[in-house]
Formats: C-alpha cells, structure tokens, sequence
C-alpha cells in the first residue's frame, strides 16, 4: 500500500490555485510558502494517514489535510473577516458530496468521502502587524483501487 496524503494535497492545492480571489487578485496556495510570500496566501499540508479498514481485497485510509488561510493588515486597518471569507470560499470548492470528490484514479485511489473536521481561527499582534489565521482541517476517506 502506497501512502494518499501527496496525491490529497495536490488535488486540493490544483482546485483552490487560481480559485480565489481577494480585491481582484488571485490569493496564491502554497505548500511551502517563499520567504517573500505576501499575505493573503493560502498554505496546504498534510496532517496524517492513517488505516482504517483491513480486508482481503483492499486498503482503505482516512487522509487528513490542513489548509491554512493566513491574512495580515498594518495596525488596527482590517480584521478577521477576511481570514473568514477566504475559508468560506475554499469550503465551497473542497467540501463537496460523491460529484464533487477528488478524481485519484489515475494515482489507482478512490476516494469516497469529504468531511470537514474543524475551522479554527487565531489572532496574533507583531511589531509590524496584526495577522489573522484560519485553520482548516479536511478528512478524506480513500480506497485502494
């Protein structure tokens, strides 16, 4: 049995890339994010892979990938309703039903569920600025085909 995580967080890094937008601009999705990387932006990576089904024929695992919505704004100049926004469209495109799940057969998965585990957010005063942060924690359920 192959590890899903990479083929989860590429599909979901390929539907959000160029998906979303704040003030007329792409917000731009990372994996790693550039040291020169300005806010927003958008960070995916892999939380955890773990079985949960043993039989004879197949493997099947439940994928849980973190997207990470990070904003900022100089002093008291914005807030968190951008961080809730941004979250609010990647729910759209990710959190969908049996139409909308990620295509991995190609990567010889199928995958058969989409669950939204948990939004959290956080708010953290710098020297320079205030940064609000959206955490986001996405489960998939994937078979071995």
């Amino acid at each position: 049995m192959i590890e899903a995580l990479q083929f989860i967080r590429k599909a979901i890094i390929d539907r959000l890339t160029d998906a979303i937008t704040v003030n007329g601009s792409y917000v731009p999705v990372y994996n790693r994010v550039p040291s020169d990387a300005l806010e927003p932006y958008i960070r995916v990576f892999s939380v955890g892979h773990d079985e949960v089904d043993q039989n004879q024929t197949s493997f099947t695992s439940e994928c849980v990938t973190r997207i990470e919505v990070v904003t900022s704004f100089d002093g008291d100049d914005g807030g968190e309703l951008q961080a809730n926004q941004i979250i609010s469209e990647i729910l759209n495109l990710i959190r969908t039903r049996s139409g909308g799940y990620f295509d991995l057969s190609g990567d010889n998965f199928n995958v058969y569920t989409c669950v939204n585990e948990g939004i959290s957010y956080e708010e953290s005063d710098e020297d320079d600025k205030t940064y609000f942060i959206g955490n986001m924690e996405i489960s998939n359920r994937v078979q071995k085909i």
